[in-house]
């Protein structure tokens, strides 16, 4: 059975093998330990049989903006749904939060498109710039894109209780 839940410190090594395999194939950007341990409680997992098998996080840079990232699935489990789902949940998490926008620095725009995103002009995001990118040892050759959806303006029904897990079918 597949679910999808908040994030545990005890998923941290999972979290961090996961991404740094796609990172050494220029794929996505390296995490390091610390700094998945310090943003743990931004990620939502995929697990089957009690192994994490995706990963994704929203990061919060103001009132209406966030930003999906380490967004993958374990490797052999791509086509299956996962970053879908995980992409779904995490906008969804964007609306109750009254998020009017959602970006993604993705090499893999067709897959965010596909989600409803759109291509947009990094520079129209400068705190990502600013606190990550400038960081980034491919700042000056990124093989990066910005993708951007807007999501729906209405105010989330603050009665409606938040959902910690939940099974999926994939």
């Amino acid at each position: 059975m597949l679910k999808l839940r908040r994030a545990e410190l005890g998923d941290v090594p999972a979290l961090f093998e996961m991404i740094n395999h796609y990172a050494a194939q220029g794929i996505m950007l390296r995490r390091t330990l610390t700094e998945l341990y310090e943003c743990v409680r931004e990620f939502l997992v995929a697990e089957e049989d009690g192994k994490v098998v995706g990963c994704g996080a929203l990061k919060f840079y103001a009132a209406d903006l966030a930003e999906i990232r380490s967004l993958c699935v374990a490797p052999g489990l791509e086509s299956r749904g996962l970053g879908r789902a995980l992409t779904e949940r995490l906008l969804g998490e964007g609306e109750q939060y009254g998020l009017k926008t959602v970006f993604a620095l993705t090499v893999a725009p067709d897959f965010f498109q596909k989600c409803g995103f759109r291509e947009m002009a990094r520079e129209r995001f400068p705190a990502k710039i600013w606190r990550d990118c400038l960081r980034c040892e491919r700042y000056f050759h990124c093989n990066e894109k910005t993708m951007v959806i807007d999501l729906p303006t209405s105010p989330p029904d603050r009665n409606e209780p938040c959902a910690e897990e939940s099974e999926i079918t994939a």
